[in-house]
């Protein structure tokens, strides 16, 4: 590589979450939190958990004369643009929380590596070399004789190791050698455990360039949706996907899964794991759960972009996003063509009304006091009200439109054909809350179903049995979208 192009790389390079963290002023700091509160312990946070944890420190900090001018809240925020942190909102959860992004868990990883840095060639590491070109050279060789022959002399020296340790004393790897091998798989294991974080973003964003694909296609079908609609899995079907699969197969392999507890349960009982620190017994102990964590982590996120994108497809919402983007092109050209007519200080004399709210802090509100409210006196027995439950149950079936019901009854129509409006729904299944079932009916139309130029005329029997009818718009329940009604 030339010099001027490496410098341009490297300039790219240091604009990137990974380098701006290493080289910021606030890089300790910044390091230092996420590594306590993000790393060590958990992987994930409420927002409001961290906030509170990152606001007690800085507390501390300012104790000890550093200046921190902004709130936690503030600088998590920066750190969120700058891409040292990803925030999701996972599906039942009631707040948003926090992870580490795939550069700041480098960075940490980098900077505490050069703590206890390795040594510059150590055996096991060169043993795991040469161990993994010997296997490869072996799996690769398609000349079955010479296969044939290693895997005698192989034979022969399993031979003669079983007749040595039945002859004599058995050999055992000395302590320290024992120690360098299991602190390499320690750092190889801990490596692994961090590669998922870097296979769920592969597969964001081949999630969102499979999208881009879609919405960029002119077509009416592309080779994206081609594949999409005839069932084929793109995300998984990728060199990630696939790649993942194979590793997600293998780890919960159950003789696999069983040779590796095994194994640990036996390396956990040697003496020389006394001489591990905390941390490296604890980390062994918990190798497993935690694969398999993080592992089933991007596996639920691999199978949630799949269904996602193929609900994308199947229910037309890309339709919709085509033609928003369509909209944003010619609004872009149109702009392009008059930039020559119109300058970019003059006044365009147009008043855009923007949309506003109210906004108030939550430290401004106030708990109820049910005592400011109470009136004088003793409280008094009160005469039980004359209804039962039944009355109970029509009140409640006048005052609130039964949806449910009225879901269950689309979905039934669109069993026995492909598509149903509301007059259709209500041939078969008449209004039982009179007004307030059509009601629902065009509350559900407008927003699962698809729209027509067309009027049609429904009619349903009131709380006075007398037939009424009205007309509305002619909207169709779909069955491809029947879904959607669950």
């Amino acid at each position: 590589m030339k010099a001027d192009k490496a410098i341009l790389t490297y300039r790219r390079m240091r604009t990137q979450p990974l380098w701006s963290l290493l080289a910021s002023d606030q890089g300790p700091t910044v390091l230092g939190l996420l590594q306590t509160h993000l790393f060590e312990t958990e992987r994930t946070l409420p927002a409001s958990i961290l906030h509170e944890r990152i606001s007690r420190d800085l507390e501390d900090l300012r104790g000890h004369g550093e200046t921190f001018p902004l709130t936690a809240q503030a600088y998590i925020a920066r750190w969120l643009s700058d891409g040292y942190l990803n925030r999701r909102f996972p599906p039942g959860a009631s707040e948003e929380e926090y992870e580490l992004s795939s550069a700041a868990v480098e960075a940490i990883r980098f900077v505490s590596g050069q703590l206890q840095p390795h040594s510059a060639a150590t055996e096991s590491r060169l043993t795991l070399v040469i161990e993994a070109l010997s296997r490869l050279a072996d799996d690769t060789d398609t000349d079955k004789y010479r296969r044939l022959e290693r895997l005698e002399a192989e034979q022969e020296r399993i031979q003669r190791e079983i007749e040595a340790i039945h002859q004599g004393p058995l050999r055992v790897l000395p302590h320290a050698t024992a120690l360098e091998r299991v602190r390499e798989a320690i750092t190889l294991a801990d490596g692994l455990a961090g590669d998922f974080r870097r296979v769920r973003d592969q597969f964001e964003q081949l999630n969102r360039d499979l999208r881009e694909k879609i919405l960029d296609n002119e077509g009416s079908r592309g080779e994206v949706l081609d594949s999409l609609f005839a069932g084929i899995d793109l995300i998984s079907e990728s060199d990630a996907g696939r790649t993942f699969s194979a590793f997600w197969r293998l780890l919960t392999d159950p003789e696999q899964a069983a040779n590796l507890e095994q194994a640990l349960d036996s390396i956990m009982s040697r003496e020389f794991v006394a001489e591990l620190s905390a941390k490296e017994r604890r980390f062994l102990l918990r190798l497993t759960r935690t694969l398999l964590d993080q592992g089933g982590s991007v596996h639920d996120v691999l199978q949630a972009f799949a269904r996602s994108l193929k609900n994308f497809v199947q229910s037309r919402e890309y339709l919709e996003q085509r033609r928003l983007s369509q909209l944003l092109r010619d609004g872009q050209r149109a702009a392009l063509l008059l930039k020559e007519e119109v300058k970019a200080t003059e006044a365009l004399h147009f008043t855009l009304e923007l949309t506003s709210s109210r906004l108030r802090s939550l430290s401004q509100w106030v708990l109820y006091d049910p005592s400011l409210q109470a009136l004088p006196g003793e409280m008094r027995q009160g005469d039980a009200a004359p209804v039962d439950l039944e009355t109970i149950g029509e009140l409640v079936a006048q005052s609130e439109i039964d949806f449910r019901s009225l879901k269950a009854n689309i979905r039934a129509v669109l069993e026995e054909r492909s598509q149903a409006s509301i007059a259709d729904v209500l041939a078969r299944f008449p209004a039982a809350q009179g007004l307030g079932s059509v009601v629902g009916l065009v509350a559900l139309a407008s927003r699962h179903g698809l729209k027509s130029e067309q009027n049609e005329t429904v009619s349903w029997s009131g709380a006075d049995d007398c037939q009424r009818s009205a007309k509305i718009p002619k909207i169709f329940f779909l069955k491809e979208r029947a879904h959607e009604l669950l």
